[in-house]
């Protein structure tokens, strides 16, 4: 019994010492912090200024939650390929971490080799930039496009090398006017502003169009027409596809095209200007359908009730309600001789009497009861 249990207190003590060693790993050296480059940055040129953006790097080279960030350096240059920063055309404000995880694990850290776990990190944090690349001496005619990088540095002012890249072209673009209006008519709402071409050539492979956007309060723009430049001049657009009684937003916007010169893979670029103020229109509908034309008046006949019938051309407006007849005597004063709107370009008058003329007109009422002026004359007498 002694011999066993002696035994039993090594094999014990044994598998204690093995389940101690496996705690004890070798020595890291220490993190250096460098944040991974980001690899999704993006960019957008509106105007004369380049909107870029691009994730925060959650993570360090070493694979450690980063723990702290300096700022983000703004690289540009004409080569298509950036090898280095260089001189920074500006920089992003530090980011903080995130503070969605404890003080413990925002500091990162790592896990035992073999546990397949990665190290943990908030949720994903978006950054951006906006550079203004014609404020800073680049001139459209000495560079057709620009190649852009960012570098993320970390609390030290270090980095671990330029993020993807991307090119931007810099092709001029055309200021919003600052005369756009709107008019309301009976087409629709007018919209009229001068273009604004100005002096430098461009090369044939460089257009310009206007786009007049609308959209409903609270509603998403919607594009309604554009209106090619062709020079110096008043441009218009008519919105005809407006609702009456609504309210609609309006702007229009300066848009550079560019064909590509390559015949093997042509490249069509859009460069969006900045937009024009909003104009508010409410679309107030006072205006009257068109006047009734070919109006004709036709005694009845013998072997029949005294009347006289009325036909003319239809009034196409698509927000017509029907017609109102008016009828006098010699020289009488005109009365309306329907009771309700007549819907069909036609009536009959059966209140006539044998041996008297009498003279039709016809108007158009529309559903908010706008009413045309009345149409030319029609005579007819009653034997």
């Amino acid at each position: 019994m002694k011999i066993v249990t002696g035994k039993l207190l090594l094999a014990v003590s044994a598998a204690l010492g093995m389940v101690g060693c496996a705690a004890v790993g070798p020595p890291r050296p220490p993190s250096l912090e460098l944040p991974k480059p980001p690899t999704d940055l993006r960019a957008v040129r509106k105007g004369d200024k380049v909107l870029l953006t691009w994730t925060v790097p959650a993570l360090s080279t070493d694979h450690q939650a980063v723990r702290s960030f300096g700022s983000t350096r703004i690289c540009r240059g004409s080569e298509p390929v950036l090898k280095e920063c260089g001189t920074a055309v500006g920089e992003a404000a530090p980011v903080a971490p995130s503070a969605s995880l404890p003080e413990s694990e925002r500091a990162g850290r790592i896990a035992p080799r073999g546990s397949g776990s990665k190290p943990k990190t908030g949720p994903k944090i978006a950054a951006r930039y906006s550079d203004a690349p014609f404020s800073t001496g680049v001139r459209p005619e000495m560079f057709g496009s620009a190649t852009y990088a960012v570098e993320v540095l970390n609390a030290n002012g270090r980095g671990a090398g330029l993020s993807n890249q991307v090119r931007v072209p810099l092709a001029r673009t055309l200021p919003a006017p600052p005369d756009f209006g709107a008019e309301i008519t009976a087409r629709g709402v007018v919209l009229t502003w001068r273009s604004a071409l100005v002096g430098f050539a461009n090369p044939n492979t460089v257009s310009y169009v206007y786009r007049v956007y609308r959209r409903t309060e609270g509603g998403k723009a919607n594009l309604v027409g554009e209106v090619p430049v062709l020079g110096a001049m008043n441009l218009s657009l008519t919105d005809s596809s407006i609702e009456w009684e609504q309210t609609y937003y309006f702007r229009v916007q300066a848009v550079t095209l560019i064909e590509g010169n390559d015949a093997a893979a042509p490249q069509k670029i859009e460069i969006e200007g900045d937009d024009s103020a909003e104009v508010k229109v409410f679309t107030h509908d006072v205006f009257p359908p068109a006047v009734p034309a070919e109006l004709q008046a036709v005694f009845a006949g013998p072997g029949q009730l005294l009347a006289i019938d009325l036909v003319w051309a239809p009034v196409t407006d698509v927000d017509l309600a029907g017609y109102n007849v008016y009828r006098h005597e010699a020289q009488g004063a005109a009365v309306k001789v329907n009771g309700e709107l007549v819907k069909t370009p036609a009536y009959h008058d059966a209140s006539v009497v044998a041996g008297k003329t009498y003279s039709y007109s016809v108007s158009a009422v529309d559903v908010r009861g706008n009413e045309s002026a009345r149409s030319e004359e029609a005579q007819e007498t009653v034997p």
